[in-house]
């Protein structure tokens, strides 16, 4: 029984073929549809820097924030078997306390001067209001016990108001070279910062499980949080420590929103992303039930999901189809990425070897 089911788990489909397949179609699709539509090119921007440009580039510079709200969000999945759908409203948050520090500037000849260390302590202070709020949720869930989704949706009502609040009600803009490289390109780097600092989030995800036992204890939870407590293992704190990271990811993914407009508007920054980060996570190939994960997986859906908007854009469908558009496809490949279709692919696999084997047998005797 055990070999059937290892050879089963074999035939099925990896966790990252699905978003790997839908990449590749698109990839395809649209080089049928317009052969130009990768080509990269360098141009100069308004500050006569040169830099890249180019349907990709644009692709993966939109998706930074939803990429980088993935990441984190495929932590919480992991551990709680339930999703945050606050991280948009928590994003606006996160970028009108980025905000505040910044209107804190000191005022030189009418300027406000926005000094590299204000940049810092302002992002420092969006990371730990995220964090408090993230606090605020993974105690409702961890201690609580109150399902994932219905206890973020207490933050996902009031959230934006919130952030109305932080600011006066106002939305204050701000200029100044360093927030401008942050959410545009920094002066000499042709690729976009929001790209950097998402590869840059990447690799923190990636040493963070490589140095600690985060990725094993996360999953561990996930699977069966029951035998993880007789295990000796504190589920409490990892479910909590899940929503306080994801809170560290809505703090910078709502810093990069805010810089590049710079500006906070609470009612537009990062709207409607939650759907489409828990989507990623699923597409990603993830269990939203909870268990094993992988952060790349989520990373590659960020930007299925982005490069089938900036498709759809191309095609000159309208904006209020798309979404429409969107959902379609992202049902096939959710679908196609069920644990039901997996299983009849892997008996569907089992059935071609053991046909395989069988001619093979014939044809030696």
């Amino acid at each position: 029984m055990k070999k059937e089911a290892k050879s089963f788990s074999r035939g099925g489909l990896g966790q990252l073929t699905i978003p790997i397949i839908a990449i590749l179609l698109l990839v395809i699709f649209n080089l049928i549809r317009d052969p130009s539509f990768f080509a990269i090119g360098f141009t100069t921007d308004n500050d006569s820097n040169l830099v890249l440009e180019g349907n990709l580039i644009s692709i993966i510079n939109a998706a930074s924030e939803l990429a980088i709200l993935a990441m984190g969000m495929t932590l919480v999945t992991a551990a709680c078997g339930g999703q945050d759908i606050s991280v948009g409203a928590a994003a606006a948050i996160a970028g009108s306390a980025f905000v505040k520090i910044i209107k804190g500037a000191a005022i030189v000849d009418g300027e406000p001067v926005i000094s590299g260390g204000r940049v810092f302590a302002a992002f420092l202070f969006a990371c730990l209001v995220a964090m408090l709020f993230g606090s605020f949720n993974g105690m409702l869930v961890a201690v609580f016990k109150i399902q994932p989704m219905i206890a973020t949706l207490i933050l996902f009502t009031c959230g934006r108001s919130i952030a109305y609040w932080i600011n006066g009600g106002a939305t204050p803009n701000f200029h100044s070279p360093i927030t401008k490289a942050i959410g545009g390109f920094i002066p000499g780097v042709p690729i976009p910062a929001p790209v950097l600092i998402t590869f840059a989030t990447f690799v923190l995800f990636i040493l963070l499980f490589r140095f600690t036992s985060l990725g094993l204890l996360t999953q561990a939870v996930g699977i069966n949080g029951s035998a993880a407590r007789l295990n000796g293992i504190n589920a409490t704190f990892i479910k909590l420590l899940s929503f306080i990271i994801l809170g560290v990811c809505v703090a910078i993914a709502g810093c990069i929103g805010t810089c590049r407009l710079e500006l906070i508007n609470h009612e537009t920054l990062l709207i409607d992303v939650e759907m489409d980060t828990i989507l990623a996570v699923a597409i990603g190939g993830n269990n939203l039930g909870g268990g094993k994960f992988k952060i790349g997986g989520s990373i590659i859906g960020a930007y299925v999901i982005q490069m089938l908007t900036t498709t759809l854009f191309a095609m000159k469908v309208s904006s209020t189809d798309i979404k429409a558009y969107k959902a379609i496809v992202i049902v096939l490949l959710v679908v196609m990425g069920s644990p039901v279709i997996k299983a009849k692919f892997g008996k569907l696999m089992m059935k071609i070897r053991d046909n395989k084997s069988r001619v093979s047998t014939k044809g030696a005797e």
